[in-house]
């Protein structure tokens, strides 16, 4: 018997393992005085504790509906206090799918499950279900509400998922989508902390907190236990208005040993993520984009021929092109600037391969969307870029849904920008090819800052990081920003983003981009640390491309090629600073024979990085 007369009915536990046994999660219910019950989990990696006993809970208040329909008004101090647990079943599902564009080929969806069905004991119209599942990466629980007999409405007013964690765990805190980060322990935390949300465990584990589809529901960022030391808790943007049946999006956990290993499981987010809804995605084009700085017809035809020449598949039109972007009175089918033959310049991309996206603001979105996208299509346009989206609010995030939907059914390619995050909806939606929801290139960030991304905002999926390279307020090296396009994976990689064609010297070191593809069949990321460095390796064919970076401090590492095909040999391009040389970009080109065994001793200069392009020799 522990505090306050509480014990945990040992009948209601149930356990739940990961394939590979590593990860277990035990779910149980406490008893408390006068038959309160409450609903707690557990989880560890190898026997060493992940998360300590937390509590999981949901406030819903549904009176009004209740009052409304004439049914029994509930008036549990909490709406969980009276469930009662009336079967456990078990089960599990190995099986693969090949994503439209993703950082593999191949996607590996192979997990355990548990489903806990429950009912009000004194209100049988109430039923939930908590579903988990444990995959090698981590685990994961929802909870489900099957439809309701009486037709009652829910009100879901908070989500009090608990992550009680060892005393000495440090979290990656970014206060939101566009934060910097700090790496601080918990109890330094100002105020809630952006998902998803990387800790540093004192036993040496990586963790990553997240959520996954949410696409009917309000944005859970993270906060700290009033009440409780080193735990976190769920922190709703707003409350859920719901009909049943429905599902609360999934809380996720991942965890692993390296944080290479954490990054490289970046498709665990989207495996908690339905199936594509498009039949034919032939259209969903992957590429690299370049915005187009002065909108002119004379410019956008210099930015084509560019585009062609340095293998890009898209140019941009940002904003104000169809009059002030945040006025309800801006038509978005409608040219609003001098000397802009919009027609014209689609058709000359089209006779040099380069397609045409356009930016439209949410208030033009939220005027015209029934009908822009169609329109769009009609005229030739490959994708849109949304600005400036209101993100957090339950009607917000279906909105969303909504409009990425509505693109599908035109064919039209979708950019989220600003501090939208994805939770793995481009599963659902491949014709989603990025988001913003980053601190990039259109805040100049420090090189410490960029070595902290693969680690914690690229686990919810791709961003578009906007990546430049002749800007002179870039913050790194230029060999620093060709590893980026690397290791930031983004299926619409936004290359140049406040260059210009006539900027560019066309030195040789633009191989390595012009070269580079934006979809991968195989990623690895065999060394990092947030905060100090990281390489990411990618495979797309017979081909690799290797991007390392270190933070503002200089560096010596040793990059293995061990992740290529043994007994073969290969031509490495590589692309590094050196202060030496006399030319614009400072960034050297070298040639060597390599293969599996090799060792490339890479010395970087502070804030600096290098590129390397590997292809089987002839």
């Amino acid at each position: 018997m522990a505090a306050r007369g509480q014990a945990i009915d040992e009948q209601s536990r149930a356990t739940l393992s990961s394939p590979d046994k590593r990860l277990e999660l035990s779910i149980y219910q406490k008893r408390f005085p006068q038959g309160k019950r409450e609903l707690y989990y557990t989880l560890s990696y190898k026997g060493r504790p992940v998360v300590r006993e937390s509590a999981l809970d949901l406030e819903l208040d549904n009176h009004l509906s209740e009052s409304a329909m004439a049914l029994k008004i509930d008036r549990h101090d909490k709406w969980f206090d009276n469930l009662a647990i009336t079967a456990v079943s078990g089960g599990g599902k190995d099986t693969s799918w090949k994503p439209v564009t993703g950082e593999r080929a191949e996607i590996r969806d192979h997990y355990n499950t548990v489903a806990i069905a429950m009912v009000k004991d004194d209100n049988p119209m109430y039923r939930v279900t908590l579903e988990a599942r444990a995959y090698n990466e981590g685990v994961a629980l929802r909870y489900f509400f099957p439809e309701n007999e009486k037709g009652t409405y829910y009100r879901v007013k908070r989500e009090n998922t608990e992550f009680a964690m060892p005393a000495g765990t440090r979290a990656w805190f970014h206060g939101w989508a566009q934060a910097p980060y700090q790496l601080l322990p918990l109890k330094d935390w100002p105020d809630e902390s952006e998902r998803p949300l990387t800790l540093e465990l004192p036993g040496g584990l990586y963790v990553n907190l997240l959520e996954a589809q949410m696409v009917d529901y309000a944005r859970t960022k993270f906060k700290l236990s009033a009440t409780k030391a080193d735990t976190i808790v769920t922190s709703m943007h707003d409350p859920a208005d719901l009909i049943s049946p429905f599902a609360t999006p999934w809380r996720g956990i991942m965890v692993a040993e390296t944080p290479g290993r954490l990054a490289e499981n970046s498709h665990f987010i989207l495996n908690l993520n339905e199936p594509s809804r498009i039949k034919d995605e032939s259209w969903v084009k992957p590429g690299k984009i370049m915005r187009v700085m002065t909108q002119t017809t004379k410019d956008a035809r210099a930015n084509i021929d560019f585009a062609a020449r340095h293998g890009l598949q898209y140019i941009l039109f940002d904003w104000k092109w169809y009059g002030p972007a945040f006025s309800f009175d801006s038509d978005a089918t409608k040219v609003a600037i001098p000397d802009f033959d919009l027609p014209g310049i689609i058709q000359y991309g089209k006779e040099r391969g380069i397609g045409v996206w356009l930016y439209v603001n949410q208030q033009a979105l939220l005027a015209q969307s029934d009908t822009l996208f169609q329109t769009y299509r009609d005229w030739g346009v490959k994708g849109v870029k949304f600005g400036f989206v209101q993100v957090g609010s339950h009607r917000w995030t279906t909105w969303v849904e909504k409009a990425i939907r509505q693109a599908a059914d035109a064919g039209i390619m979708v950019n989220i920008h600003d501090d939208w995050r994805p939770t793995g909806e481009q599963r659902t939606w491949p014709n989603l090819l990025t988001s913003e929801g980053v601190r990039g290139n259109e805040e100049m960030p420090d090189a410490t800052h960029n070595t902290v991304l693969p680690f914690t905002r690229y686990l919810a999926g791709a961003a578009d990081y906007t990546i430049c390279y002749y800007d002179p307020r870039i913050k790194t090296t230029h060999a620093h920003q060709l590893a980026l396009a690397a290791i930031y994976y983004s299926p619409l990689q936004t290359l140049y983003w406040y260059d210009k064609p006539e900027m560019s010297d066309h030195g040789p070191e633009l191989e390595f981009w012009d070269r580079i593809p934006a979809t991968w069949d195989e990623t690895r990321v065999p060394q990092g640390q947030p905060g100090q460095f990281v390489t990411t390796a990618r495979r797309k064919g017979a081909e690799w491309f290797v991007g390392t970076i270190t933070n503002n401090d200089s560096r010596k590492l040793k990059i293995k090629l061990d992740f290529l095909d043994k007994g073969r040999q290969y031509v490495a391009h590589i692309y590094a600073d050196d202060p030496a040389l006399d030319t614009k970009t400072k960034v050297a080109v070298r040639k060597m024979k390599v293969d599996s065994t090799t060792v490339i001793d890479a010395s970087l200069l502070a804030s600096g990085g290098q590129a390397i392009w590997l292809r089987p020799a002839q």
